[in-house]
């Protein structure tokens, strides 16, 4: 199979995603993009689940899209101030795409590591 055809498989991948990943993949053989792939297909994130989570902060839930993004303390802080009254939710709004590229990059960078780490061939 081709790796950029797996890439195209990644559910919601964007064109920067896309290209961020081919040149983290450019240098692995084919069974090490494979996995690569499986791994991170697994942890990331979309923007529009970033999207969906954020929008929960204006029905008492707020936060949520922090703990997914693995910043528990903001996560924490969010849902103890209403979203820190609704600016801090505001702003994610704004910025939920940022937020999943930042978190799919650092996503990206562990799966790497894993996966050359963890490969024996």
């Amino acid at each position: 199979m081709n790796i950029q055809n797996m890439l195209y498989g990644i559910n919601g991948i964007t064109p920067e995603e896309y290209q961020f990943l081919l040149e983290i993949i450019k240098d692995m053989d084919e069974e090490k993009a494979q996995r690569f792939v499986m791994f991170y297909s697994g942890k990331r994130q979309s923007a529009d689940n970033l999207l969906i989570f954020t929008l929960l902060g204006f029905i008492g839930l707020a936060g949520v899209q922090r703990f997914i993004t693995r910043q528990i303390g903001m996560g924490i802080l969010y849902f103890f101030t209403a979203g820190l009254c609704f600016i801090g939710t505001i702003v994610d709004l704004i910025n939920y795409k940022s937020m999943a590229n930042d978190f799919n990059r650092t996503v990206a960078f562990e799966c790497a590591q894993m996966v050359n780490m963890t490969y024996k061939g």
